[in-house]
């Protein structure tokens, strides 16, 4: 049985999140009572539908008070040696900010609009949600991300119907455009060659061969591939061990289009030739 408690910030994506899992085959509910979880677990669990063995909740702070006896229901799922995971949302403040103005949504913390700011509420409920942000097996940060690359991020984790080991994502990315605050590993690939400069490669991508072929012909490149490969098979077994989950491994040069693009691509199919549970995510390729 696979079951998986989605949460995190207002506005991060959650509801989105949750028709992804539906999607892909999850039964899903939306803001369960925590007082219910451990009913609701073993009811799918002892269930003969086998569509509800593999089943997602929403646990958030909408749930007002009651959200205190959250961890006590975790608790509890854990004590029993129930098998469960936890996928949090998160996003920038301004991002934040900006959906629930163009949503014109109020915030949950919300009891009186005159009580808050929305800026005050999501300062508590990051408060709030702090612990749990911490102690979540999988975190996506939709800062920037587009609907469709949520999909394909929470697709990569559930889809193989197995969630209990490992699952590698290997994301390039833009220092221009921000760095990816849910990585494990961050490399900073801006020290080698680049393509920007090259006229006829200005406007590829280190998916096409040419760039690819310009970026890894040099002798840095090829020492700074070598070292980072070491370093992620000699580290990967250490995180199986210690039980996690999901590691986000972002590899940035300045645009995100170029040399990050190449090198993460390499990067994926050496660990993919390994067998490893691995998926690849160019973040900012498309972007100007």
């Amino acid at each position: 049985m696979e079951f998986v408690i989605v949460t995190g910030i207002s506005g991060a994506g959650k509801t989105s999140a949750l028709h992804i899992l539906e999607d892909i085959g999850f039964y899903c509910v939306d803001n369960i009572p925590p007082a219910l979880l451990t009913t609701f677990y073993e009811l799918c669990e002892k269930s003969s539908d086998e569509r509800m063995k593999r089943a997602a909740v929403v646990l958030d702070i909408r749930m007002g008070n009651s959200f205190e006896d959250f961890a006590t229901a975790v608790n509890k799922l854990r004590k029993d040696d129930h098998k469960y995971k936890v996928l949090f949302l998160d996003a920038s403040n301004d991002v934040i900010l900006r959906r629930f103005r163009a949503t014109r949504r109020k915030h949950p913390l919300f009891p009186d609009s005159s009580l808050y700011t929305i800026e005050e509420a999501v300062a508590i409920e990051r408060e709030l949600l702090g612990k749990l942000r911490m102690t979540s097996d999988y975190l996506i940060d939709t800062t920037f991300l587009s609907s469709g690359q949520l999909k394909e991020r929470i697709a990569a984790l559930f889809m193989g119907g197995d969630i209990s080991s490992l699952s590698v994502t290997c994301m390039s990315f833009g220092f221009k455009y921000g760095v990816p605050t849910e990585a494990d590993l961050m490399f900073d690939v801006r020290c080698l060659p680049n393509p920007f400069y090259i006229e006829e490669l200005k406007y590829q991508t280190g998916l096409d061969e040419p760039v690819r072929e310009y970026v890894m012909k040099w002798k840095q490149t090829q020492a700074v591939l070598e070292k980072m490969m070491d370093f992620v098979d000699y580290t990967l077994p250490l995180y199986k061990d210690e039980g996690k989950s999901q590691l986000l491994i972002a590899i940035g040069c300045t645009g995100g289009k170029h040399r990050s693009v190449a090198l993460t691509q390499a990067l994926y199919n050496h660990l993919s030739e390994r067998k490893n549970k691995v998926t690849v995510h160019h973040r900012d390729i498309e972007k100007a």
